[in-house]
Order: structure tokens, then C-alpha cells, then sequence
């Protein structure tokens, strides 16, 4: 008998678990993304998305496991079903928008060309030289669209900052273009590397699910609700260490985003 209530007790165990790792968001990042998603001194996942991620899910009552993938393998990630959302400072476009639902944007940003200190001032002076960009990102697109206008000599694609990093410092690359706070962030203890110029774009950041998922849904009112009770804002000040900027996506509610 004791053996038998053992035996209901380990597998009620087991299925409790099993529904438990069912109900886990599984939320795809690439980690190394600072300050959004990287690895503390411990080798914990920290970053702004990462609290604002841990703050949705537990408002949907749920757990979260981080899935590290490569920028450019979010997309098909979230399509195929693999993850449930994606998050790495993923911009919304209108043609991302044809294949992936975002929901409503919690960050304004631009992109910036980062050099090693001494290096080129500006874009200007890019002409002949050899240029950096993370695989797929938006900063690839604007260095593709923008090659010819500058005569960059080659564009370089990486998986991640921090090789790009390790080459931009080692001279085989001369500058990194990449989204704006990230390279703030990084760069701030780096006295050998210096963010030159902002390049504007307008970018507005937001979690990107499979295309009209009701999970997009869900995440964006909660969004809504994190804006209007200030702590979006909170996490804001937290890791940018100042308040954001009136008017901006991350204190002002917005309509979740539509393909046109």
C-alpha cells in the first residue's frame, strides 16, 4: 500500500511538471544584446527586455525559458512555432509585419556608428572602409541600402556585438553601425571605442510573435497596462538611468501594429 501511494504521488509529481514545462513561455533572445539581454557576472540572463519579459509572464501566470538564437534565426523561430515570442530589440517594420505580428512598441530609437577612438569621425568618412553590422538586423539594412552613398569598401555581418566588438577593436573592421542605446551602453567603460554619429531611423522596439497569434494580443494589453501604472517607465530609468522622454513609445499607449 505504501509503496503504491508512493508510486500516484511520483507520477501526479511528473505530470504536474510536464504541464508546468508545457506552460513555460519560451521567449528567443540573442543574448550579448546590451544592455536588452546578456549574461551577468554569474551567468544569469539580465537586461531591460528581460525584466520587462519576466514582468509580462508572470502577469500571464507563467514561467519563462530564454532560448539563445542568432538575431536572424528569431524570425523563423517565432514562424515555425519553435518559440513563443522573440525579443532582441527587434524593430518593427512594414515588411516584417507581412510574416510576424509585433505588439504594441516600448522603445524609440535610431542607429550609430561606433569606431575604435581615433578612428573615423563620422560617416563621411567611411568612404573605403570597411563597415560592421549584425546578420539581418536593421542596421544591415541601412548599411545595404546606404553602401554606395558612403563607398564603404565592404560590409561585415556578425552574430552578435561582441565579435564585432573584438574586430572593431582589433582595426579589421572600421566601424559598427548598430541601434543607438545598445552601443551607449556598451561603450560607456570602453575608453577606446566611441559612439561618433546617430542615424536617424525612427525605430520602435517591440516582442514579435507568429503572424496573429492571439499571444501578441494578450502581451500587448498587458503592455498597455505596464505603461499606465509607470512601470515601464521604472524599468526605463533602471537601465538608461534617467526617465523616459515624454511622447515616447515606452510611457505613451499605442495601437498594436498592422501590415499595410
Amino acid at each position: 500500500m505504501f509503496k503504491t501511494i508512493i508510486s500516484t504521488s511520483l507520477l501526479t509529481l511528473g505530470l504536474a511538471s510536464t504541464a508546468l514545462a508545457q506552460d513555460a513561455l519560451e521567449i528567443g533572445a540573442n543574448i550579448g544584446n546590451v544592455p536588452w539581454e546578456f549574461q551577468d557576472e554569474a551567468g544569469n540572463f539580465t537586461g531591460f527586455e528581460v525584466d520587462l519579459a519576466n514582468t509580462v509572464a508572470e502577469k500571464l501566470g507563467r514561467d519563462v525559458e530564454i532560448v539563445n538564437i542568432p538575431f536572424n534565426g528569431l524570425f523563423s523561430a517565432v514562424q515555425s512555432g519553435r518559440i513563443d515570442m522573440a525579443m532582441s530589440s527587434i524593430t518593427i517594420t512594414d515588411e516584417r509585419l507581412q510574416s510576424v505580428s509585433f505588439a504594441q512598441p516600448y522603445y524609440d530609437s535610431d542607429q550609430s556608428l561606433t569606431v575604435a577612438t581615433g578612428g573615423p569621425a563620422s560617416l563621411d568618412e567611411m568612404g573605403d572602409k570597411i563597415v560592421g553590422v549584425d546578420t539581418g538586423s536593421t542596421g544591415d539594412m541601412w548599411a545595404t541600402e546606404h553602401a554606395e552613398d558612403y563607398g564603404f569598401a565592404d560590409i561585415r555581418r556578425y552574430e552578435g556585438l561582441a565579435p564585432a566588438m573584438l574586430d572593431l577593436q582589433a582595426g579589421r573592421i572600421d566601424g559598427y553601425i548598430s541601434d543607438i542605446p545598445a552601443l551607449q551602453y556598451y561603450v560607456k567603460d570602453k575608453p577606446g571605442l566611441d559612439v561618433v554619429q546617430r542615424i536617424a531611423t525612427g525605430e520602435k522596439y517591440s516582442f514579435m510573435f507568429a503572424k496573429d497569434a492571439e499571444l501578441a494580443s494578450d502581451v500587448n494589453a498587458l503592455l498597455t497596462d505596464l505603461k499606465e501604472d509607470g512601470t515601464l517607465a521604472d524599468l526605463h530609468e533602471k537601465w538608461f538611468g534617467a526617465a523616459p522622454e515624454a511622447e515616447t513609445s515606452t510611457v505613451t499607449v499605442l495601437d498594436m501594429p498592422a501590415a499595410k
